[in-house]
């Protein structure tokens, strides 16, 4: 009886020798795919550093529940609500403390380029920190000082030099709405799709930057439950309990509702999404017309083959196996450019935009079915393989 794994060994790899014979149109096969790939590697990367760096902050809330406007569209956006809706939550049983968070954007003054950028300002009550950072809860103190705060050290532009002095101990100034501001310290956080950047300030230092603003009205409630409280529990009571004007949510819903805003109600993220499907679609044209011309210029050859005794099976598996080849040699070089292309992006946007392993297997996938795909319809032209047809 014959050993599958001595006829596997003694199989001629037909597919390999025809694409290794035409280097030049193997080459070009290669750099199409490798298109497609970084097609799709920066259309993912973008989608989730959309999703990444619009998440963070709310990552990082220290709350186990958040209370919102319903009319709130995401953290850029928050709507106001009454202060006393805090008051309320504070009664309903289980709750440990509620808090004020204020937050809006504010175009600000560079301190070295004096070019005014789109900042989020981020106003809480210095004694009970808001967030679970470690450099702002260190430098909370300083937030109490009048116009004192704390620049995100991540923000998008150049602050060289600002952080540098601001590492040295030195406070840095800079204006807002024409009125001076001080920093005096720093944290990483990092830009996003919606600011270059945020600024931590005492919610009376943030009340005095937005003179208009009721400070009665607050952006969002961040409530802690009681040890050994289930928070989900305590949002229920808390639904119960409030009107409708307040909506409840739990920190992971808050992280959630950020994340789903940016995905389903922003063009940016459908646009991410299209552009991966794109890629896909490219991938497709191009390893068709380079399998499909491959056949053609064979098909002598196969019709030899099937006058020989071979099944149209062992031909359609040399088609595949040379898509199978031409997905791996492709996404090779594919995935080096891209690695380079998302240095060269962070560094010039400052956006968490990193090569992961899910998403290399993940276009490594899609780089398989593309080939496959491809395969499956130039191995229609097979059908037409006819041993006549070399006579």
């Amino acid at each position: 009886m014959t050993n599958p794994l001595q006829t596997l060994q003694r199989r001629t790899p037909l597919g390999w020798l025809q694409l290794s014979h035409e280097k030049g149109r193997l080459l070009v096969a290669m750099a199409g795919i490798a298109f497609a790939d970084v097609l799709m590697f920066m259309q993912l990367g973008f989608q989730n550093a959309l999703y990444d760096s619009a998440t963070r902050l709310p990552k990082e809330l220290n709350a186990d529940i958040v209370l919102l406007s319903p009319q709130a569209r995401n953290l850029i956006d928050l709507s106001d609500f009454s202060r006393r809706r805090l008051y309320q939550a504070a009664n309903v049983p289980g709750v440990e403390s509620a808090e004020p968070l204020y937050a809006n954007t504010v175009s600000w003054r560079n301190p070295e380029t004096r070019k005014e950028t789109p900042m989020l300002v981020v106003g809480f009550n210095p004694s009970q920190p808001a967030f679970n950072l470690p450099e702002v809860n260190r430098n909370v103190d300083k937030l109490k000082l009048p116009d004192y705060v704390l620049f995100d050290r991540g923000s998008r532009g150049n602050y060289k030099e600002t952080i540098a002095q601001l590492d040295q101990g030195k406070t840095v100034t800079t204006e807002i709405e024409n009125r001076t501001i001080y920093i005096d310290g720093t944290f990483q956080v990092g830009a996003s799709f919606g600011a270059d950047g945020a600024l931590m300030a005492s919610d009376q230092t943030f009340l005095r930057l937005f003179p208009r603003r009721d400070a009665a009205k607050i952006s969002a409630g961040l409530i802690q439950v009681q040890p050994g409280q289930d928070p989900k529990q305590v949002v229920d009571a808390m639904k119960a309990a409030l009107p409708d004007d307040v909506r409840v949510l739990t920190r992971d819903e808050f992280v959630q509702f950020e994340k789903s805003y940016w995905q389903q109600n922003t063009a940016i993220g459908f646009i991410f999404t299209l552009g991966t499907a794109m890629g896909f679609v490219v991938g497709v044209i191009i390893v068709y017309q380079v399998l499909s011309t491959d056949v053609n210029a064979h098909m002598a050859e196969y019709a030899t083959f099937k006058a020989m005794g071979y099944r149209s099976t062992y031909l359609l598996g040399i088609v595949f196996e040379e898509a199978i080849i031409l997905s791996v040699l492709g996404f090779l070089p594919g995935v080096g450019v891209s690695v380079g292309l998302y240095h060269l992006t962070r560094n010039a946007t400052n956006l968490p935009l990193m090569m992961t392993l899910a998403r290399s297997l993940g276009v490594l996938f899609l780089t398989f079915l593309m080939c496959m795909i491809s395969g499956a319809i130039a191995t229609r032209r097979l059908q037409s393989a006819d041993p006549a047809d070399i006579f």
